[in-house]
């Protein structure tokens, strides 16, 4: 006969593999009497767990919902499927799921077996995902590393590759973690130039120990995703320029990602954009390539450059 801790944790894994158990069954599957298996139910009652049970030939016991999650007890196989669909959301940055998706995925990993380690680490080495190309690799572990920092407000330090391929070693106070459709950013308080600052995730090389920890600060703005969105498609630029397309807001957001704009409703018909670019030839060129009406708001320099871009076009042409 089993242990009666051991017993409880697979009277629980029962009742969760399976709606409804009649007590015989259960009694069987554990090789106790219908009476231990009362006893057992009535234990999981007082650890929290709510059993519910049916008088009667056709009764039973069933796991109900209860007021809190209680700890779940998943199969290897159930394990493996969880950690695989968690690394593959938070490494894709699916929108709305993503940084849970990283909590959760930093508490299953830190209790997983090394056997079931090995399985996830196979199935994400020999698996190619028919996603969106992506050329910058990001390791889910980075994330969880950063995310872990945020909950626990502790001072990380790590190394940092700007874009033009300096780097650089940096100490911030990790803020959150902001998401879009293709990369992960951190925003934090870099503690050497005291100012708010946001790093690439894929970028960023942790450097342990961490620490210490520290008082949370209050944010750079209330609206995250858009801070971050100004930050990396607009004042990252050499060249800024306002736009006005003239297509509603929603609309526009279909087309122009919050990693290429900010968008900023104006009427019915039109919305401002805007954004950035390392020259006006391609600031031209990412205009140009929405496929949406527009005029230059501003600067001057963009629709004196568009003008030059239209003749160079009409002799080509000709």
């Amino acid at each position: 006969m089993l242990e009666t801790s051991a017993r409880l944790l697979r009277l629980l894994s029962l009742l969760q593999a399976h709606r409804e158990w009649s007590g015989a069954d259960l009694a069987d599957r554990l090789g106790v009497t219908p009476r231990t298996v009362r006893r057992d139910v009535d234990r999981l009652r007082e650890l929290g767990y709510p059993v519910n049970a049916s008088p009667g030939t056709g009764g039973g016991y069933q796991l109900g919902a209860g007021a809190e999650l209680p700890p779940l007890l998943l199969e290897d196989d159930e394990a493996v499927a969880v950690a695989v669909a968690l690394r593959t959301a938070a490494g894709t940055g699916i929108e709305g799921i993503g940084e849970t998706s990283v909590s959760a995925l930093a508490k299953l990993e830190q209790v997983l077996p090394n056997r079931l380690r090995r399985r996830v680490s196979a199935l994400n080495a020999f698996t190619v995902p028919m996603l969106r190309a992506q050329h910058e690799r990001l390791d889910a572990s980075v994330l969880t590393e950063l995310a872990n920092a945020c909950r626990d407000s502790e001072r990380l330090r790590f190394e940092y590759l700007d874009h033009s391929g300096a780097t650089s070693r940096r100490t911030v106070e990790p803020h959150r973690l902001v998401c879009t459709e293709r990369r992960w950013y951190l925003v934090g308080w870099d503690v050497d130039r005291a100012d708010w600052r946001t790093f690439r995730a894929d970028r960023i090389t942790p450097k342990p120990p961490h620490g210490p920890r520290f008082q949370p600060r209050t944010g750079p703005a209330d609206d995250l995703a858009a801070y971050v969105s100004r930050g990396v498609s607009t004042r990252a630029y050499a060249e800024q320029a306002v736009i006005r397309l003239h297509a509603p807001a929603d609309a526009a957001a279909q087309i122009i990602s919050p990693s290429a704009g900010v968008l900023e409703a104006v009427d019915d018909t039109s919305c401002l954009l805007r954004t950035g670019a390392a020259s006006l030839d391609v600031m031209v060129i990412h205009v140009m390539l929405m496929g949406v009406d527009f005029e230059v708001v501003e600067p001057k320099e963009l629709t004196e450059h568009i003008r030059t871009v239209r003749d160079r076009l009409s002799r080509a042409l000709g």
